[in-house]
């Protein structure tokens, strides 16, 4: 493991524990083999320190830190071992755990010291005055080794409240010790903005320290929380990846980041890093195997999405009208959704977009507001459907529907055998290139059976759709009438390796709804892969 270089300076900290703190969110399981990969994304993007785990209190975290000596070359961060203070009653020298800390070979080491009096008395049974030395002689232990060492004062806030001068006496012990950075943290995410800012201010002032700020998202102020501390002077920020931790989770890397470079004018990160943040929030989410929050703020697909006319006529004329910054310098990009709320200027944002020439026909972009308008009062959603709304746009541009087969007819047939089992099965008629195809096919459903059928009598005709997926299916029943004969919406996501498109079906039946979605899904499959259409 070696590093190449650290961030812009050391005047500003963003230091990242995705891999330990947000690792203990609900849902995440990481191997090693996980934050390895995560390890690399963060030193991609430009964070100055990755706090790896804690080495010694698990296998998988001790094999994570000697395999990263070994497989990483860090480019901008130092990786960081994270431990405790020696135990009550003990030498630094002599504990196992803090040894563990060492031979891990991470550069830096964030120790977590109590600072609330109560944690101190009723979780480490000890003294108030053995905690300061457990504090003063790990830190300095750490240091004759050569390593660089942050302390994380836990619960700080809380024992602020209760004991300010014993929770500034750990920050200054720690300081005095040889702590470069001292944390406050928000454990137990309780603070708010105005509390955080008056309180950091203090223990800058009464101290002398460094300090730095962590955060929990209990109150939905993490991020918050973590710009008064730096308004306050905290000049190091812990963050994790979109925002992952335990419970509601910790503040999210992406948006302070984003403020620090974009709002604040600090230079955090190195050149060009901020146009790849998107990417790596979305490279993450996937290695994790959580899917990107949409409207998460700066990287969210929605993030930059519009959808009333009122914003479509004002973004027509200048972007920055409905928008905070431009989303390309944080490598989004801008959507426009097309619905009922849709007017000309969101038509003509849309067909811009999807490299569709509307000119100056008014005409024309009135029939579609007015196509769209109707079939969304039938139930039919363009927003979440960008690939239907592509063909019924291109279908007035250019006259007629854009068709490569013709159905005859279809159906479904769901046998229900004596065994308790089911068996699904679809045949479909329909005519491509001048030739009748009947084609039958079973399914784990009667949907997907369709799908097979499908695929069965046109992949010989058209061999790109080999590549198609049915990546996603999504009913719903929309209001009017109720139960089974309400009327049903059916959203389908194909994939073709690629990239994803959705399309939209709505019938009174879901097999006729999401036969609707699937002609669509093959039709824009095939349009996507530059096949001409034949009718």
């Amino acid at each position: 493991m070696t590093t190449k270089a650290t961030a812009p300076d050391d005047t500003f900290h963003v230091f990242d524990t995705t891999l330990r703190d947000g690792a203990q969110r609900e849902g995440i399981n990481l191997t090693v083999a996980d934050k390895l990969t995560i390890a690399r994304h963060l030193d991609d993007f430009g964070v100055g320190f990755i706090e790896g785990g804690w080495p010694g209190a698990n296998p998988r975290d001790t094999e994570f830190f000697a395999r990263a000596q070994q497989e990483i070359e860090f480019e901008h961060a130092q990786l960081v071992a994270f431990g405790a203070t020696r135990r009550a009653g003990g030498k630094a020298s002599e504990d196992p755990q803090v040894q563990a800390l060492l031979d891990s070979g991470a550069p830096v080491i964030t120790l977590v010291a109590k600072s609330h009096d109560r944690h101190v008395e009723l979780a480490l049974r000890t003294t108030l005055d053995e905690n300061l030395e457990m504090v003063r002689d790990t830190v300095a232990h750490l240091r004759e080794h050569g390593r660089r060492v942050f302390v994380d004062c836990e619960h700080f806030f809380d024992g602020y409240r209760t004991n300010a001068e014993y929770a500034k006496s750990v920050v200054r012990t720690a300081h005095e010790a040889g702590a470069d950075v001292v944390i406050l943290c928000d454990t137990n995410g309780g603070m708010l903005p105005a509390q955080v800012q008056a309180v950091v201010s203090t223990v800058l002032a009464d101290t002398g320290a460094r300090i730095g700020i962590h955060a929990q998202d209990d109150t939905g102020c993490a991020v918050a929380n973590t710009l008064a501390a730096v308004d306050a002077g905290a000049t190091h920020v812990q963050c994790t990846a979109n925002g992952y931790g335990e419970r509601v989770g910790n503040a999210n890397l992406f948006p302070v980041v984003a403020a620090l470079e974009l709002k604040y004018g600090k230079t955090v990160l190195h050149e060009g890093a901020l146009a790849e943040m998107t990417r790596i929030s979305h490279a993450i989410a996937e290695v994790v195997n959580l899917t990107p929050s949409t409207h998460q703020p700066y990287v969210g697909v929605s993030a930059f999405a519009h959808k009333a006319g009122l914003h479509a006529s004002a973004i027509k004329v200048d972007p920055d009208l409905y928008q905070h910054i431009d989303p390309e310098r944080v490598g989004n990009t801008m959507r426009m959704l097309v619905s009922d709320m849709a007017g000309r200027a969101s038509i003509e944002l849309k067909g811009k977009e999807l490299g569709i020439d509307l000119g100056d026909d008014r005409a024309l972009v009135g029939r579609v507001v007015g196509r769209v308008k109707e079939r969304e009062l039938k139930g039919y959603t363009y927003e979440a459907a960008d690939a239907s709304f592509e063909l019924l746009l291109r279908a007035e541009v250019e006259g007629r529907p854009r068709r490569y087969f013709r159905v005859e007819s279809w159906r479904a047939i769901v046998e229900d055998r004596p065994d308790g089992t089911h068996a699904n099965e679809a045949t479909v008629k329909l005519w491509a290139k001048g030739e009748r195809i009947v084609a039958t096919a079973e399914g784990n459903g009667p949907v997907n059976a369709l799908d097979r059928a499908l695929r069965v009598g046109l992949e010989r005709i058209y061999p790109q759709l080999a590549k198609l997926e049915l990546v996603d299916y999504k009913v719903r029943i929309l209001e009017g009438r109720t139960g089974t004969e309400s009327t049903t919406r059916v959203l389908i996501t194909t994939g073709d390796g690629s990239g994803d498109w959705a399309t939209v079906g709505v019938a009174e039946n879901v097999i006729a709804a999401s036969w609707q979605a699937l002609e669509d899904a093959y039709t824009y499959g095939l349009l996507r892969a530059g096949v001409e259409p034949t009718d």
